[in-house]
C-alpha cells in the first residue's frame, strides 16, 4: 500500500500545480458534461423521435389512413345536441307546458320569455318565468310532470306564498330553463 501512495505522490509531482490545475479541471468538465448535457441531450433525442411520430401521423391523417378522435367532453356535448329538441320546437313545448298546467288546473298568468345562448355549451337557452296561481298538491304535481314531460327543463327557482294562513290557494313564480339545440 505504502508503494502505491509513494508512486501517486511521485506522479502528483512531476505534474506540478499548472498539471494538477489542468486535470481537475477536466474532471469537472466531466462532470458538468455528464451531469447537465447528457440529460439535455436525451431530451433532444426524445423531442425528435416524437417530432417523427407528429409528421407521420399527419402524413397518415393527409391520407386519410388516420381520423381524429374527438374529446370525450366535445363528443359528450355533441350527443347531447342530438338528443335536444330544436330551437324551432321552442312554441311546442311552451303549448305543451301550458296544457301540463291546465291538465292540473293551474292558473298561470302571463310570464316572461328571453332567449339566449349558452356561452360554454352554444346551447340555446329559453329562460322563463311564469307566475302561478293553485293548491300546494295541484303546483306540485304541474311541476312533477313538467320535469317528467320536458326532460330538457331545468326547474330554476320556485317562490310560493299565501296571502293568509287558512287560504289553500298559493300565488308564486316559477323560474325555470328550457335547454334546445341551435340546429
Amino acid at each position: 500500500m505504502r508503494v502505491r501512495s509513494l508512486i501517486v505522490h511521485e506522479a502528483l509531482r512531476r505534474l506540478g500545480r499548472a498539471g494538477l490545475a489542468a486535470v481537475l479541471v477536466g474532471g469537472l468538465a466531466l462532470a458538468v458534461a455528464l451531469a447537465g448535457v447528457l440529460p439535455q441531450w436525451q431530451a433532444v433525442r426524445e423531442l425528435r423521435a416524437n417530432e417523427a411520430d407528429a409528421s407521420a401521423q399527419v402524413q397518415r391523417l393527409a391520407r386519410g389512413e388516420l381520423k381524429v378522435q374527438a374529446k370525450p367532453e366535445q363528443q359528450a356535448l355533441d350527443d347531447l345536441r342530438q338528443q335536444l329538441p330544436g330551437q324551432p320546437q321552442a312554441s311546442e313545448l311552451i303549448e305543451r307546458l301550458y296544457h301540463l298546467a291546465s291538465a292540473e288546473r293551474i292558473s298561470l298568468a302571463r310570464g316572461e320569455y328571453a332567449l339566449g345562448v349558452d356561452p360554454k355549451t352554444q346551447l340555446a337557452r329559453y329562460q322563463i318565468v311564469l307566475p302561478v296561481r293553485g293548491s300546494y298538491p295541484q303546483i306540485r304535481g304541474f311541476l312533477k310532470a313538467l320535469l317528467g314531460q320536458l326532460p330538457t327543463l331545468v326547474l330554476e327557482d320556485l317562490e310560493l306564498q299565501r296571502k293568509r294562513i287558512g287560504d289553500r290557494e298559493l300565488t308564486g313564480r316559477v323560474r325555470m330553463t328550457l335547454y334546445l339545440s341551435r340546429s
